[in-house]
């Protein structure tokens, strides 16, 4: 028998390992941990997919507990066996210092931008009335800005908005219990209680349609994902060309995706085309009205800089003038001394959303340094490459689009254009191949991605966000809502692939409009072949 003073030391274990997740979960971890060492001295290729297949498992298993953690201490565990080297580890991080850039200054700098994003959604939800048309702009405004944003961002201005409404009419509807929690109805009047359901219907569709537009839009530019950049950085694309390759997808992407929101908003299909009840109207409207009177001369001031803010970076952005991170960067330094924002504390907050994802992210090219160094990928890669050309591409869509709805599209995208990008470098492919294969891989991890919340980013931070269970928006109703999206855009992105990419990838060489990316792959060839 145990005495109470161990019970309560392994009691106190068992809590600090990976905190409040589940029992199994801990027990797997610590499984593959004595595993894995084992594995690897009888087969270090074996050994290496196990590990990616633990760590695409910890991935799904984010509701339980964030990746970082049972993913990083498994990386760390292949790096201290041999799985790989070190140097390697930084190398692939260096590597990809751009994307990294992007998810700590874009997103810090559009953290200091968020009350003009957010005077933009609110103007549109209490001055717009048809159901429809409401839903369709906060789809098509939420893909519009991902394209220049970070999508989390924009989601997570979208995030707020919902909040803020949502509390606002939950404190009247309560009456003299307005300091009742946002999730106890119990002090809900009776004639309130069916408008409640209805606006949490309508606040879920809003969220989802947004949620499915910072994808429509966010696959079509250089910063739309980080996904993007990934890829762009290894194609040598900049913004302009990153945008001209994409668009033979993203164009009829967006074309169907948004017809998509018009249609089922219209038909009431998978749980949308809530109205926003009237009760709820005159709430918020006249809350609106309050806060716009109130407003004073400073706070006007604010929303011009960072109107200003955003203009400017969206030019800086479409004519390259410095790195996307750097530009991030320019923009928490103006909106912040025009703003009267001077404090650490103040400036500290906007990287509390982006640093634990750039950890991440490091652990990601911990496992594609693995990848790359066991060779893991060789097989399927010699595979796809020994089949003709036109059939690679809606392969690669498949595959990383697969793989993506039950990952890290980060992560998917990564090691596919890596793979891709060696086998041009070895002569296996040409440059033109590899551009097609570029667009393949981009459109893959951003598009079925949607069918769950593991594959999309935003996806996952509206899950795990305060709004979704006062929304009533759990995991399988979220799968359900995306489903008539998942299946349109995998096949617009499916077919798009097969015939439009051959088709106009000539004409945009030929026509100069993406001038030198082929002329810089063949430098490249040849510097490999140097070595």
């Amino acid at each position: 028998m145990l005495s109470q003073s161990q019970y309560s030391v392994g009691r106190s274990i068992a809590l600090n390992f990976m905190g409040t997740a589940s029992t199994w979960y801990k027990l797997f971890i610590i499984a593959c941990l004595i595993i894995n060492p084992v594995l690897f001295m009888i087969s270090p290729f074996t050994a290496g997919w196990v590990l990616v297949g633990e760590f695409i498992f910890t991935l799904a298993m984010a509701l339980e507990c964030y990746p970082l953690q049972p993913g990083g201490l498994l990386a760390f565990e292949a790096c201290v066996i041999g799985m790989c080297t070190m140097d390697g580890v930084k190398n692939e991080i260096i590597a990809n210092i751009d994307v990294i850039l992007l998810l700590m200054f874009m997103l810090g700098g559009i953290h200091f931008v968020r009350d003009f994003l957010l005077f933009i959604f609110t103007k549109i939800l209490v001055k717009v009335r048809n159901g429809i048309l409401i839903s369709f702009l906060f789809c098509f405004v939420a893909g519009t800005l991902a394209a220049f944003v970070d999508a989390l961002t924009v989601l997570a201005v979208i995030i707020a908005i919902c909040m803020g409404l949502y509390s606002v009419y939950h404190a009247h509807i309560c009456g003299d219990a307005a300091t009742s929690r946002l999730s106890d109805d119990t002090f809900v009047q009776p004639q309130y209680k069916e408008d409640l359901e209805k606006f949490r219907a309508f606040l879920r569709a809003l969220l989802m349609n947004a949620a499915v537009g910072t994808t429509i839009g966010g696959m079509a530019t250089l910063v739309g994902q980080p996904q993007n950049l990934v890829v762009g950085q290894v194609a040598g694309w900049n913004f302009g060309e990153f945008l001209i390759r994409m668009s033979p997808v993203s164009i009829p992407v967006m074309v169907f995706g948004y017809g998509t929101c018009l249609i089922v908003e219209k038909f009431k299909l998978f749980g949308f085309g809530a109205e926003m009840p009237q009760s709820v109207y005159e709430v918020l409207a006249a809350r609106d009205k309050m806060s716009s009177a109130s407003m004073a001369m400073r706070d006007k001031l604010k929303l011009i800089v960072q109107a200003l803010c955003c203009v400017w970076l969206v030019t800086a952005l479409a004519f390259h003038f410095a790195a996307v991170g750097l530009i991030g960067l320019s923009i928490i330094v103006l909106a912040t001394i025009f703003c009267g924002v001077t404090t650490e504390e103040e400036v500290g907050k906007a990287f509390t959303e982006s640093m634990p994802f750039c950890a991440l992210l490091c652990v990601f090219f911990c496992i594609v340094t693995i990848i790359a160094q066991q060779g893991l990928f060789s097989p399927f890669v010699h595979w796809v490459f020994s089949i003709p050309p036109s059939t690679q591409i809606p392969i690669f869509y498949l595959a990383n689009g697969i793989i993506s709805a039950v990952s890290d599209n980060v992560f998917v995208a990564t090691i596919y254009i890596e793979q891709v990008h060696e086998a041009m470098l070895n002569g296996v492919i040409t440059p033109e191949q590899f551009n097609d294969l570029a667009i393949a891989i981009n459109a893959g991890t951003n598009l079925p991605s949607v069918a769950t919340p593991n594959g999309q980013s935003a996806f996952l931070f509206l899950l795990t966000s305060a709004i979704a269970p006062l929304v009533r928006l759990p995991y399988l109703r979220m799968m359900w809502m995306a489903l008539p999206y998942t299946i349109v855009l995998t096949i617009v992105g499916l077919l798009t692939c097969m015939y439009l990419i051959p088709e106009f990838t000539p004409v945009f060489e030929a026509s100069g409009w993406v001038p030198g990316s082929v002329a810089e792959h063949a430098a490249e060839i040849a510097a490999a072949a140097g070595k």
